[in-house]
Parts: structure tokens; sequence; C-alpha cells
């Protein structure tokens, strides 16, 4: 008789997170169980997997992995306040008293956090302390993943689950349009959310885990970026830029707004500058041979070249 599959558990799925999902479903290699406080989504339905209606509190998330006998949770709970602490300390607390799940992947999903801990600002409040719960314990296994810009940002609509974030992201493939912040030589780095998926299912089979880890696609600059769609585009497009003085001044003019949007595009913009989701070269390669050897990476030409022959979402 066969041994059971280890289950994962996945907590506050949203768009990536349906990417990853669905490859653990596909792979074979696991079944997966989805925290959520509400009502299931049709997609999650679609894919047979098991819903646990969760107040996100200690118990009721430890009464969910005792019964389920998840060895691993991942979490895409984005939470920009404290209250961010509050919900993933008592998703460690109850893996720490779980019998079966020892492994945790927090809510980070951003780009070089050894660099740049501090980035974007609200991780210095939430990402940070629970970084230091991490550390102080021993009983949970962790690793913070991390992939860069997600490049399906760069995608037409229509072509992933990602939601678009126009007037955040600095390229426009549908309205056919730019807005670099910075120079627009920055290196940056971006992964397609597919492959962060199919890499998160390789490192849950991993028999050890780094306390970061990295991925990524391809690195480039926003500049370079525009060059590589130009030439699968024919065409030119029209760029703007807004300069490191001007976002200075805008992280100035919006610190007390009590509608922090403005403010928060500030300081991604500052991240751009700043190189921040350039996840750390040496690194990301070893921890490919190491964990990822056998997912196949798509740089932005060979994502886009996808999206123009394939049917749907990619």
């Amino acid at each position: 008789m066969s041994s059971p599959r280890p289950v994962i558990a996945l907590a506050g799925v949203g768009n990536l997170g349906r990417y990853i999902c669905e490859e653990l479903v596909a792979s074979a290699h696991f079944d997966v169980v989805v925290l959520s406080r509400g009502t299931p989504r049709k997609w999650l339905q679609d894919l047979q997997v098991s819903v646990f209606v969760t107040d996100y509190t200690t118990p009721s998330i430890l009464s969910i992995l005792s019964s389920t006998r998840a060895t691993t949770l991942v979490s895409f709970i984005n939470i920009t306040t404290p209250a961010y602490i509050t919900v993933h300390a008592a998703i460690l607390d109850a893996c720490r008293q779980s019998k079966s799940c020892q492994r945790l992947i927090p809510s980070e999903w951003i780009g070089d956090v050894e660099t740049h801990p501090r980035k974007p600002d609200f991780y210095a409040t939430t990402r940070l302390p629970f970084r230091d719960m991490l550390r102080a314990q021993e009983e949970v296994e962790w690793t913070l993943f991390n992939m860069g810009w997600l490049a399906d940002y760069f995608l037409p609509e229509g072509k992933s689950y990602m939601p678009g974030i126009k007037d955040e992201f600095p390229v426009d493939v549908d309205g056919w349009k730019a807005c670099i912040r910075g120079s627009g030589d920055e290196l940056q780095s971006w992964t397609s959310a597919r492959d962060v998926a199919r890499a998160v299912v390789e490192l849950c089979r991993a028999d050890e885990w780094d306390q970061v880890t990295y991925v990524a696609g391809e690195w480039n600059t926003f500049n370079g970026a525009i060059k590589v769609i130009e030439s699968l585009y024919g065409r030119s497009m029209p760029v703007t830029y807004k300069t490191w003085s001007e976002i200075r001044n805008a992280l100035t003019a919006h610190a007390h707004d009590e509608d922090t949007s403005a403010l928060e595009l500030a300081q991604v913009e500052e991240m751009m500058v700043m190189g921040c989701l350039a996840c750390p070269k040496e690194k990301t390669a070893r921890q490919r041979t190491n964990f990822f050897k056998d997912v196949a990476f798509r740089d932005l030409r060979t994502l886009l070249s996808d999206a123009k022959e394939m049917e749907g979402v990619l």
C-alpha cells in the first residue's frame, strides 16, 4: 500500500497563490488544502481542493493542521499593518504545536530582503518583527521566498491571473506606454508567476531549506525590458521618466497623508530606483542549482513570445 502524499496547506490564497495551488495539484507529489476566512472561490472547487474556514487564531489553525495532517504551510496573507504579525504569530504557534506541520513559508514574496530588509517601508513594522520571531524558535523550519518583480505585469490583459498595476508598474503593454522611475538603468529581476509556482513545488520536495530563498527568471533593467518589448512587437513605445528627485519629494509630501495610496506608490518607486527587487545573483544561481534545476525559468522575451503564441492564461 502506497504512503499518503504530504499535505501542503495554503493560507490566504489569492492570485499568486492560485498559480501555486494549481502547480501543487498538478505535481502529483502533494495533496493541497486551503485556509480561508470566507466562501471558497469557484476555481478551488474546480480543482477539488478542500477549503477550511478559519479566523486565523492559533486554536482554529491548529485544528485544521491536525485534522488534515498538513506538513507545510504557505502564507499569502499580505497585510500592510502590524496585524500581519498577529496573524503570522498565530500561524507559527499553530505550526509549533502541530505534530505534523513543521515547515512554514510566511508571506514575503518580494526582492532582496537581505540587502534591503526594511523595504518596502511597511515591512519594517510587519515582516521584520516576525522574522525575529522565526529566528527565536527551533521547532519549525522556515524560509522567506522571494522572486523580484512578477514578470506577469509585462503581459497583456487576459494572459495572467495577476491583475494589472498600471499606475505602479513602469510598463503598460496594453496602453503601449511606459513611465520609468529613475534612469531606467537600475538593475531589476523578475520571474513569471507560473515559474514561481513550479519553484515552490520543488522547494516543498527539498530535504532542507535555506532561511532565505530566491528565484529569478531574468536580471535586466526597465530600459532593457522596453527594448525587448519593442523588438517583439515591431514598434517603438513612448517612454516618460520620473526622476529620483521627484520621488524623494513625493515621499516627503505624502508622509502624513490620511490616504496612504500616494505614499505607498512613492515607496514602490523608491524601491525601483534602489534596485530592491533585484534578487542577489550569486545566491540565486546557487539555489537554482541546489533546489530548482528542474524548473525552466523563462526570461521576458520567452514569456512574451509564449503570450503571443498560446491561448489564455500562461
